[in-house]
């Protein structure tokens, strides 16, 4: 029978507690919202709905083709100009999607005969990147720079590292300044996706690689997404101008997927434009981190220092944590739920995400219901 091997697939997946689901959100939801990732509370911000609707009555509802075609805008350019100023960066690339703009950087900037060093705890979109790249992968420790020299001492030619700036498992920050070291010692490129670094850490919220004292390098790649800090949707990659015009003319998911739609475009316009005018909620993000992990922490919960936006809080088993998310819901309160495969050392979590927007009574709340629903 066709797919016939997907019902034991399904059938294992239950037995393991790692079936998922999809569940439609409301508009209103009256939930406490703790599970998205929208740092700095501006995806339903008026000015940012404003900014998506006024793009969409101006250019229309899709962007019509390619980038290469009919798909790059105006507005495209004049955000791409933007995100490159805001970053410190030559030039600046958007893309559909930010797991489009990391599968572009990594796959056309691992070429066969390249060595891509990849970190463990890599998001998805990057161990994708790798896995579609020509070049050898070799994937070492966590967060090891000394790793990554070994590996890059095993290989002459060229080479690229690639890192998330911060881990969307437990929230914790690469070394980036010395994973340049590493890479410059070797005449490698660093390839970092700052997803959950735009908008939360640097000077307003420029970036880890800002922080890190990156921005602008020759020698440095850096892959956002517009759909968490800036509260839209599509993703970016920022570096040498050089680098953009290879991709422009390398990446596949680039060449050949209809651009951004010119509401996201918009709303992403409308976002960066008010983080430049309101930089101290990027500072207020990481308040918030801080304060949730401090408050769980002298509660008894295991849970990880945050060096960003996300705070892990640490599960018995996958099924006591889909169970913990299911009563913290059933209280008010919206947190995310991670389990294996998504987690790379196979611990469970709850994940959550502190917004800019959190009031102090909120996360008094929040920390409340987490405790009385604890398993």
């Amino acid at each position: 029978m066709a797919f016939g091997w997907i019902d034991g697939q399904a059938e294992a997946r239950r037995r393991a507690g790692l079936v998922r689901t999809l569940r439609p959100r409301p508009a209103d939801s009256p939930l406490l919202d703790l599970a998205s990732n929208d740092y700095l509370g501006l995806a339903h911000h008026p000015e940012i709905a404003e900014g998506a609707a006024r793009a969409a009555r101006t250019w229309g509802g899709g962007a019509t083709g390619s980038r290469l075609v009919t798909g790059t805008t105006e507005l495209h350019t004049e955000l791409e100009r933007e995100l490159a100023d805001f970053c410190g960066a030559e030039a600046a690339l958007v893309f559909s999607s930010g797991y489009a703009a990391n599968l572009a950087a990594v796959t056309a900037l691992g070429p066969h005969g390249s060595l891509v060093v990849s970190d463990a705890g890599n998001h998805a979109s990057l161990i994708d990147g790798c896995r579609l790249a020509r070049g050898t992968t070799q994937v070492v420790g966590h967060a090891d720079p000394e790793a990554v020299r070994k590996a890059l001492g095993t290989h002459e030619g060229a080479a690229i590292v690639v890192s998330d700036t911060v881990f969307s498992v437990d929230g914790d920050a690469a070394p980036l300044a010395a994973l340049a070291a590493v890479c410059r010692e070797h005449g490698a490129g660093l390839v970092v996706d700052d997803a959950h670094g735009l908008g939360v850490l640097g000077d307003g919220g420029r970036g880890a690689p800002h922080a890190a004292g990156l921005a602008g390098a020759g020698d440095v790649v850096v892959t956002a997404t517009l759909s968490k800090s800036l509260g839209s949707q599509g993703g970016v990659v920022l570096g040498p101008a050089r680098v953009v015009d290879h991709l422009v003319n390398a990446a596949r998911t680039f060449i050949f997927d209809t651009g951004l739609a010119p509401a996201a475009v918009g709303a992403a316009l409308a976002a960066l434009r008010l983080l430049r005018r309101e930089p101290e909620r990027a500072a207020r993000a990481r308040q918030v981190a801080a304060e949730l992990h401090a408050r769980l922490t002298a509660a008894g919960h295991e849970a990880v220092r945050p060096d960003a936006a996300v705070v892990s809080v640490r599960a018995p088993s996958p099924e006591q944590a889909v169970r913990w998310a299911a009563d913290c819901r059933t209280a008010g309160l919206a947190v995310g739920c991670f389990r294996p495969p998504s987690v790379p050392d196979g611990i469970s979590r709850l994940r959550l995400t502190a917004r800019a927007d959190l009031s102090g009574a909120e996360i008094e709340r929040a920390v409340r219901v987490i405790g009385e629903t604890r398993p």
